[in-house]
């Protein structure tokens, strides 16, 4: 499963809910016309439910939702809280040098002399920019995802090469 997002509220009376997206284009979803909802976004693929989307749209800086079932606020409550996924085969193909979250969290990441940084832990959306989450033991860098930092990432390998000097 691909993680797309976090239902963090209901909205309104009639069984939406605000979700919080992990990924960009968070209104592309809404052309996906089943969801598959969990409480622990590390949970195995048997352990999702689906669920049919009925309509999504932006509201402010977030995404909300109508779900099948969910038919009044106290529906929508019982949905507080769960991730939204769907079947990485659901998504589209990535155009060149883009990649979703979930490909890169677990890279290897080195810099230019060879030195490892550690692995790709998460990504932090900014308003400028996305921050790769690179955790060494107890040590976490954050490095800006830009192509100045960024010189190379290989999914099918596990690597990703940064200029990034080991000391920062």
């Amino acid at each position: 499963m691909v993680v797309l997002g976090r239902i963090v509220a209901p909205f309104g009376v009639q069984g939406w809910v605000r979700v919080h997206p992990f990924a960009d284009d968070p209104i592309e979803w809404a052309a996906v016309p089943q969801w598959w909802l969990v409480a622990d976004a590390d949970a195995k693929d048997d352990d999702w439910r689906p669920i049919r989307l009925k309509q999504a749209r932006i509201h402010g800086d977030c995404l909300i939702a109508k779900l099948d079932g969910a038919d009044d606020r106290s529906g929508a409550e019982a949905l507080n809280g769960l991730y939204v996924g769907v079947p990485r085969e659901s998504m589209p193909t990535p155009a060149m040098d883009e990649y979703y979250w979930s490909d890169l969290i677990g890279l290897d990441v080195t810099n230019l002399q060879g030195v490892s940084l550690g692995r790709v832990s998460g990504l932090i959306e900014t308003g400028a920019n996305d921050v790769l989450k690179v955790q060494e033991g107890d040590k976490e860098r954050l490095l800006p995802f830009v192509a100045a930092v960024v010189k190379e990432v290989n999914v099918g390998v596990g690597k990703i090469s940064v200029d990034w000097d080991a000391d920062w």
